[in-house]
């Protein structure tokens, strides 16, 4: 298991990312997708009939959005300050609300709980199961769903990978994604505290293209 490394160095990565898609933010409408492929896959019909909700890793607010204007109460997590000021601006008059945070910092400080939690590619890619997925079932209300989606890992290549931004020259900047086989997963979310849980592998919309791990999980 990798050192924790630097908190700043990582938020300085993720300011870099909001800062290329402050243009995504501003001129695109409220989208929900589980997938890297638009139009592709399930909806959030993934995570049933929640009243209240928490994206965690919420990047460009779209998905949040999407749900607060079918009228879930929506909140959503970032460790970007520039990313939450840009997506609060954009999405904040629907109703959306948006928290600068490291999530595991946020998660056992919170109090609150909600329907469903929720990453889309995000923080549950970028963060440590083995702690963030027992806080998670914590925050969640009884019969609750975690839900999140991330590429498949790559076969043979599994646990923490370093993940340098921009390729490899100029600033050191970097972060750890979290990779498993469906089974593996599923296996951390049972020990984890879920009831139940469901992962598989969405197949790409065209042939060899990379599929998509999309997982469901409930507690009692």
């Amino acid at each position: 298991m990798p050192a924790r490394h630097n908190i700043d160095s990582e938020r300085e990565l993720w300011d870099a990312f909001a800062e290329s898609s402050r243009e995504k933010v501003f001129d695109s409408d409220p989208v929900f997708c589980w997938t890297q492929y638009a139009g592709h896959g399930p909806g959030p019909e993934v995570l049933g009939d929640p009243a209240s909700s928490l994206e965690l890793g919420c990047g460009t607010g779209r998905a949040l959005a999407h749900l607060v204007r079918q009228g879930v109460k929506g909140t959503g997590v970032d460790l970007s300050p520039v990313m939450v000021a840009n997506i609060t601006e954009r999405w904040g008059p629907l109703g959306a609300r948006f928290v600068c945070a490291e999530v595991l910092e946020h998660l056992s400080t919170e109090t609150e709980t909600y329907d469903a939690v929720y990453s889309i590619f995000g923080a549950v890619w970028f963060t440590d199961p083995a702690r963030l997925l027992p806080l998670i079932a914590a925050r969640l209300n009884p019969g609750g769903v975690l839900a999140f989606s991330q590429p498949p890992a790559i076969p043979g290549a599994y646990g923490p990978q370093g993940m340098y931004k921009g390729g490899f020259a100029g600033k050191a900047m970097y972060t750890y994604r979290y990779s498993y086989t469906p089974r593996k997963w599923q296996s951390l979310l049972l020990k984890a505290g879920f009831a139940e849980a469901d992962v598989q592998i969405l197949e790409a919309p065209r042939q060899d293209h990379i599929g998509t791990l999309l997982a469901r999980a409930v507690v009692p």
